[in-house]
């Protein structure tokens, strides 16, 4: 699942086009680093920080 796709399925964003925005800003971390592609693949066990949100992708 690709991270904007991830965001959007969480409920953390309510379109797309927002979690774009979000991460393009720097605003999500993946595994302890900030993230700024959209399309990345996310792999079982990665972390999501978003805001105040640590999700784990299963």
């Amino acid at each position: 699942m690709k991270l904007d796709q991830f965001l959007k399925w969480q409920n953390l964003v309510s379109s797309g086009g927002e979690a774009k925005l979000f991460i393009k800003s720097g605003s999500v971390k993946v595994n302890g680093e900030i993230e700024t592609r959209r399309g990345r693949k996310l792999n079982r066990g990665d972390k999501v920080m978003f805001l105040k949100n640590e999700l784990i992708f299963e």
